[in-house]
């Protein structure tokens, strides 16, 4: 005869091992579907403080920061670990940066999204476009056709043509 609640709790904890292995990154907290990853938001002025610290520059094609207009550059809600990844990217490589989007409307929508203050826009440059490419892993096409690199840490830069969009799942080791 099966003891059901054994078993339930076996399953439980190989999903969460699973769960952590395949989603770089994310920490497990609780065990319910429904609890998500604990982070810490910044305000706009909280994320262009850092940046500025770090020599990280931003523009808008608006000219604005409003989060609620797709024009704008907004870092509003931004993740904290999101922030901390561009400056250690800064840091790694010593590249002029300048960050063309954040967390404003008008970008791809998802769990890991600009809006939910996983993902940065960097114009690009030849510095950068050589860092990227020639340190990180190259791991394919993304559906959307945009090149794929993973740094070591686990996140993820996508040559988009003009720009990198890139996803943080952490850090980046800072």
């Amino acid at each position: 005869m099966v003891n059901r609640p054994r078993l339930r709790s076996a399953l439980t904890a190989l999903a969460l091992v699973l769960g952590a292995l395949f989603v770089p990154g994310v920490g497990v907290l609780g065990g319910g579907a429904t609890e998500a990853h604990a982070v810490t938001k910044l305000t706009h002025a909280q994320a262009t403080s850092r940046f500025s610290s770090s020599g990280i520059t931003w523009s808008s094609s608006g000219n604005c920061s409003n989060r609620s207009v797709p024009t704008c550059t907004s870092f509003d809600q931004l993740n904290l670990a999101t922030a901390q990844g561009a400056q250690t990217l800064k840091s790694a490589t010593g590249c002029a940066l300048r960050i063309t989007g954040g967390t404003e409307t008008g970008h791809a929508s998802g769990t890991y999204s600009h809006w939910n203050g996983y993902k940065l826009d960097f114009a690009k440059s030849t510095c950068l476009n050589n860092y990227v490419t020639g340190v990180f892993t190259y791991i394919g096409q993304r559906g959307d056709g945009a090149r794929q690199y993973r740094s070591g840490s686990g996140n993820i830069y996508a040559d988009e043509g003009n720009h990198w969009d890139v996803t943080y799942y952490n850090c980046g080791g800072c």
